[in-house]
């Protein structure tokens, strides 16, 4: 009995020595696996502290190249924070507003640095004169960037291109109003030529100095109403009825239908009316019907109404406008003849806009034809008179 309860023991301590050792290799087992993985994570963190400070130098570097740029810069650059004092500024911010800069207030150093009087248009000044260019960023933490600048040599170059623009504005109005003043200026010379030459009947000569009387009083009505534009001031604009209006430009043509030359107006509508400026829309007219009669010996006015419109055209039987330069005959200077001064059409379309209405050319089975569409009285908005003769006679017409 005792030699049984000896061997069971026996085999149950041999279990107990392999559940043992099964277990001590199991710990060995997991103890190299977690010092494998410890060497991993070491080997990891290894490799992210490198890469760490390898990306630490990399911005550091950059941050060293943005302060050299930034030193570098003939700009003055401050940064300020959300107090508005400043924390940094470059070499360009202490060259142009002097020492201190950084702790200071913003304000201070405006007081300090910059002159009490500001240009017209409010662009600072330093105290020495020079003009300045700021411009201004927030950042996340309530401050601010400023970027400062001089510019005194740009502007200076601003205003002469500006001045420039000025006297070619002015030359060009000037040549417009020689062109205006022009033909009622013609008309008159020659009826009082006419007159002077003499052995012309007593009606004769009052009847051509009656013309010529008028004609110079076009001219004074329309230096008064450049007058006028020169001051700024908008015309008076009246209701004109069309049929007195054409009627008008064929006496004021007459002068010009020598040599055969015919101008017929065959089709009237009496109280028509348009509003707007008479004599702007009279030398309008006469300088489409001048380029018509220098085109051909025959011209031809027609008008009609539609709905909302007064609709003029002025036809020649000349040899019409080539298509490569239909695209160009509004645009002022150009002229394809010798004596032209290239501003008839060009100043004609740019008071047609300015009434409101269109001018333009379109196709004809001889010669060439131009239609304008002006807004019946009561239609019609007359730009600002500024805008009558801008020098761009493209501008669009405003209803």
């Amino acid at each position: 009995m005792k030699h049984d309860d000896a061997t069971t023991r026996l085999k149950e301590l041999a279990q107990a020595f392999n559940v043992f050792n099964a277990t001590s290799r199991d710990l060995q087992a997991a103890w190299a696996a977690l010092e494998a993985r410890v060497a991993e994570l070491t080997r990891q963190r290894d490799a992210a502290q490198k890469a760490r400070m390898a990306e630490l130098a990399a911005k550091e570097r950059v941050a060293e190249r943005l302060q050299s740029l930034l030193e570098a810069l003939p700009a003055a650059t401050l940064m300020l924070n959300a107090e508005g004092r400043i924390v940094e500024g470059n070499a360009g911010a202490h060259e142009l507003l002097g020492a201190p800069l950084v702790g200071a207030k913003w304000q201070d150093v405006v007081q300090r640095a910059l002159s009490a009087e500001s240009d017209t248009d409010g662009t600072p000044r330093l105290s020495d004169g020079r003009r300045l260019n700021v411009s201004r960023r927030s950042i996340a933490d309530g401050g601010c960037v400023l970027l400062l600048t001089d510019d005194s040599e740009a502007h200076a170059h601003r205003s002469g291109v500006e001045r420039q623009r000025r006297q070619s504005a002015i030359d060009d109005m000037n040549a417009r109003l020689a062109h205006q003043l022009r033909t009622p200026l013609a008309t008159a010379v020659l009826y009082l030529s006419r007159i002077a030459d003499g052995g012309l009947p007593a009606d004769t000569c009052q009847r051509l100095g009656a013309k010529a009387l008028a004609r110079l009083r076009d001219l004074q009505h329309l230096i008064d109403g450049m007058l006028a534009l020169a001051r700024g001031e908008r015309g008076e604009a009246e209701d004109i009825d069309v049929a007195m209006l054409l009627e008008q430009v064929r006496a004021s043509a007459e002068a010009s239908l020598g040599d055969g030359r015919r101008l017929r107006l065959p089709h009237r509508e009496p109280g028509v009316c348009v509003r707007g400026q008479r004599h702007l829309l009279h030398s309008a007219l006469l300088n489409l019907v001048e380029n018509a009669l220098h085109a051909g010996d025959r011209v031809q006015i027609e008008a009609h109404t539609d709905q909302t419109d007064i609709v003029i055209s002025v036809t020649d039987n000349g040899p019409g406008i080539p298509e490569a330069l239909a695209t160009r005959i509004f645009d002022p200077f150009f002229t394809t003849r010798r004596d032209g001064t290239g501003l008839g059409l060009a100043m004609a379309r740019s008071v047609i806009q300015a009434h409101g209405g269109q001018l333009n050319l379109v196709p004809a089975m001889q010669g060439a034809r131009f239609v304008m569409r002006l807004p019946r009285a009561g239609m019609t908005h007359l730009l600002p008179s500024g805008e009558l003769f801008n020098g761009d006679p493209a501008h669009p017409a405003r209803t």
